[in-house]
């Protein structure tokens, strides 16, 4: 049960404010949790006095199941719901008067409040994290059909004369991605940096089902982003080497939005961090794919790292970049059935690709079958 240090606090500080009352031997806060077997069981919170004989759990206490006339239980009720119970013990020597146990109730309600505001505050806090992260995710994703888009109106512009009545039409279109990238970049510091998710939160969908694209072939969904790495590769004056054949094979993965998410992050890192005029290329594999370049091999000690949400190996923290791509690729590989692993030996997979450099390699789970001409 996640409670926050504040409502703990003021209820320490409201069970010692009892500490007047004649006779008081105990006060014990109890609230509503369910069992390994979703029964309604009382846990002990907070107690006093804490410098004498501690209370035991609700469960394990063999005195409550005995009826004792100087016990008296408080429900802590908000509308109606009853979220746990107020623990009252006095002495033999001092009676229950009308004032006491009004007092006590009134306690028993201003605690049954505070503990419904907290576990809401809980509830919201886990949301707005879940929001921020999505958007995060959402706002990194849309970096790569942008980037795609002005790519595209590049090389369209080196292909225009300069009297072109066309030019400044191309112009304007690269001018608006501009802006519309300083927008993103905006929306990005509202969002927050990442958090960590929460022990016992069942984890949200990586892509929301509004942006699923449709059943589409997975020899379509390959061709459009290898299309769109080799005009990359065009404007970038570097070398682009493409499969000649692609898969017939369909699954999950490519039915989701996975795949063509995990493979527009893999090239995306593989522009952003290879060297200039270094190769990079994509590579069809029986059982997937695997995304290279020829450049320098991440460090031994930076090739786990670099899957983690927010960390970049050393050789490119000089460079624009959130850190979310690699952990994004993964975390949807793994979420189904698949895995996304680095080789520093590139021809270790297969004898054309580069002896040294930086292989990511995508296994998709889906059974070898055979190959279409593209």
């Amino acid at each position: 049960m996640e409670l926050t240090h504040r409502f703990l606090g003021f209820v320490a500080a409201q069970l010692s404010g009892c500490a007047d009352i004649p006779g008081l031997q105990h006060i014990a806060l109890y609230l509503s949790r369910p069992d390994d077997r979703q029964r309604p069981t009382l846990q002990l919170i907070s107690q006093w006095p804490t410098g004498t004989r501690q209370l035991p759990p609700a469960d394990g206490d063999a005195d409550l199941s005995r009826s004792c006339p100087q016990r008296r239980w408080f429900p802590l009720q908000d509308g109606n719901a009853i979220v746990g119970a107020l623990r009252v013990d006095l002495d033999a020597s001092h009676d229950w008067t009308p004032g006491l146990e009004q007092r006590l109730k009134q306690l028993a309600l201003a605690l049954a409040h505070a503990a419904v505001l907290d576990l809401e505050t809980h509830r919201l806090s886990e949301q707005l994290i879940q929001q921020q992260d999505q958007l995060k995710t959402l706002l990194h994703q849309l970096r790569n059909p942008l980037s795609a888009l002005r790519t595209y109106a590049q090389l369209l512009l080196r292909r225009t004369a300069s009297n072109s009545d066309t030019r400044p039409l191309i112009e304007g279109l690269i001018e608006e991605q501009g802006q519309i990238g300083r927008y993103l970049t905006a929306m990005d510091g509202l969002a927050g940096e990442p958090r960590p998710a929460m022990e016992g939160r069942d984890s949200p969908r990586l892509l929301p089902p509004s942006l699923d694209p449709v059943q589409t072939p997975i020899q379509t969904l390959l061709k459009g982003l290898s299309d769109r790495a080799a005009a990359t590769a065009t404007l970038q004056e570097r070398p682009w080497s493409a499969p000649t054949n692609w898969p017939t094979w369909t699954q999950a993965m490519a039915g989701d939005g996975a795949l063509t998410e995990i493979v527009a992050n893999l090239l995306e890192n593989a522009f952003r961090y290879s060297p200039p005029g270094c190769a990079i290329g994509m590579h069809l594999l029986e059982d997937g794919l695997c995304i290279w370049d020829g450049g320098s091999p991440i460090a031994s000690d930076e090739r786990e790292r670099i899957f983690q949400k927010g960390m970049r190996g050393h050789a490119g923290r000089d460079r624009p970049g959130t850190g979310l791509g690699l952990a994004l690729a993964r975390e949807l590989a793994e979420r189904n059935g698949g895995r996304l692993e680095l080789s520093v030996q590139p021809q270790t997979i297969d004898p054309t690709l580069p002896a040294q450099g930086n292989a990511f390699v995508l296994r998709t789970g889906a059974p070898p079958a055979p190959s279409a001409q593209g």
